[in-house]
């Protein structure tokens, strides 16, 4: 039996080659291809989360208050998305933000192919890479400016790193220290783009305490320091940053828009729970079923997922080198405690409540499916003919991504169901704030609705928003004063504060209808 993390003789060499340069060609032309074709179809600003992330990263030069404490609480995917939505153009179509997203799509591939070649075949590295790169769901989310292809390649990496910092420890201890350190700067930067990667870091600590603790030598120690030293300080960074801005360091976790608030929001009389709060089991089964129909749908949901499971096992029994890819089912626990204990709600319309809500988590074992799914046909071709084996996998793969296809991706199903009224309202807003005069001021609450700003190609310097304080707090007391016109949408906060301070107002346009999304635009009779 091989000892655990033991080298592979062959894999010191350079790791470029043509299979990069193909993979690379490849990737990048479904991802073009993709974001032309849900361009065309409207799809790719579906997500109010979309939406979202493209206005923070233009308020933090296009503001009444431009800074960095604009960014909000997710720094890295604002921060890459700002140099692409500079241009009004690429700002307004969305299509700027997307740019990240795809090229961490790409990125992803590679971090695919290169953490299986370190141990395994080339037909394996190709079958994971593939399995990754040709899933349906990734192909939609990446197009859009969401935060998943961008956390899933660095996680990717961050374990690609890992595991090459174990396999080297004890031959190379030098060149294990330098993977030590690229592990921490990707764990550091994927801190910055989801709060999943919070978990991870304590997961790969463990992990790296663990290889230390067998090979102890002074490059490893250093290594383990400045490992330590990074991702404590992007901790520190981090929670500083939370202090300086809200008062509370745990404003992510506590505040507003935190998961918390957001369930206790819509939390309701007939239900007062969701599925698997307080529950594990229940947690752990729809997180799993999620994983799944990101996969395949109907009986072939199971394929992938079933052979990715028989091959963990496979490595738990008896092919411990492949263990540092352990960390790829990280997402499994974290998940499950999130939605145990966390506020985070997961609906598919299988099962209770039968509606769409964070689908996209499925996402998150996508890597680790494609990676031990390949592992599956390396350790099978050591017993069969490995173009026969190879050949058993390419059908398990067409007719799992099939079925997703033919029953529409579930993200891009879940984009439609929660985003088609919002993006419809905000087109029709957005018309009628292009009637304004050019040079008008706007008050609006910009929290669910600033695609209607960013359609109308408003430059958010003109707007008053929720985010600029402390002059926001200040207009809620006076809206008659504060700009040229103010739009209230039902329920939001401008609505409460011209029902209360209705002074030099009068409504010069109304969009939406009663039944649903509402908006009045009043013209001051002040300026």
């Amino acid at each position: 039996m091989p000892a655990p993390f033991s080298i592979h003789p062959t894999r010191l060499r350079s790791r470029w080659s043509p299979d990069y340069v193909l993979l690379t060609f490849l990737s990048s032309v479904i991802s073009v291809s993709a974001l032309l074709f849900y361009c065309h179809r409207d799809a790719i600003l579906l997500y109010g989360d979309a939406v979202a992330h493209i206005n923070i990263a233009r308020r933090v030069f296009d503001s009444r208050t431009p800074g960095l404490f604009q960014l909000g609480t997710v720094w890295l995917p604002h921060l890459l998305d700002i140099p692409f939505i500079l241009n009004n153009w690429l700002w307004r179509t969305g299509l700027g933000a997307s740019i990240p997203s795809m090229l961490a799509y790409v990125m992803g591939t590679l971090g695919v192919y290169r953490l299986v070649r370190g141990l395994a075949s080339r037909w394996a590295a190709w079958i994971a890479a593939l399995i990754f790169a040709l899933n349906p769901n990734l192909i939609y989310m990446q197009a859009t400016a969401m935060t998943e292809a961008l956390y899933l390649a660095l996680f990717v990496w961050t374990v690609v790193f890992f595991s090459e910092f174990a396999r080297l420890a004890g031959v190379h201890p030098e060149q294990a220290r330098k993977s030590l350190r690229n592990c921490a700067l990707t764990i550091a930067a994927a801190m910055l783009v989801r709060y999943d990667a919070w978990f991870l870091a304590a997961v790969v600590a463990i992990g790296v305490a663990f290889v230390a603790a067998r090979r102890f030598t002074p490059p490893i120690r250093r290594g383990c320091m400045e490992f330590v030293l990074l991702v404590a300080a992007t901790a520190g960074l981090w929670l500083a940053y939370n202090h300086a801005h809200w008062g509370n360091a745990l404003e992510f976790a506590s505040g507003p828009y935190s998961a918390h608030a957001i369930q206790q929001q819509t939390r309701t009389p007939t239900m007062p729970t969701y599925p698997g709060e307080d529950s594990p089991r229940t947690a752990a089964l729809y997180f799993l079923k999620l994983t799944r129909l990101n996969l395949g749908q109907g009986f072939a949901e199971h394929l992938l997922f079933m052979m990715a499971i028989v091959a963990l096992l496979c490595v738990v029994y008896f092919a411990r080198r492949f263990l540092p890819w352990a960390l790829l089912w990280t997402p499994a626990p974290f998940y499950v405690l999130c939605i145990a204990w966390g506020s985070v709600p997961i609906y598919f319309p299988d099962w209770w409540p039968y509606s769409y809500y964070n689908v996209r988590y499925g996402l998150q074992l996508l890597p680790a499916v494609a990676v031990f799914a390949a592992l599956a046909y390396e350790l099978v071709s050591k017993f069969a003919p490995p173009r026969m084996v190879a050949i058993a996998v390419g059908i398990v793969v067409t007719a799992s991504y099939f079925s997703v296809w033919r029953h529409t991706p579930i993200c891009l199903r879940e984009a439609q169901a929660n985003g088609s009224a919002r993006l419809q309202f905000d087109q029709q807003l957005a018309a009628e704030l292009k009637r304004l005069p050019p040079s008008s001021t706007l008050m609006m609450d910009c929290g669910a609705h600033s695609g209607a700003v960013q359609a109308a190609a408003i430059p958010f310097r003109r707007v008053l928003r929720e985010s600029n304080q402390p002059y926001w707090e200040i207009a809620l007391t006076e809206p008659g004063r504060s700009a040229d016109y103010v739009v209230a949408i039902g329920g939001d906060v401008v609505f409460r504060a011209v029902r209360l301070f209705p002074q030099g107002l009068e409504p010069v346009a109304t969009v939406g209808t009663p039944a649903g999304s509402q908006a009045v635009i009043y013209g001051s009779t002040r300026h």
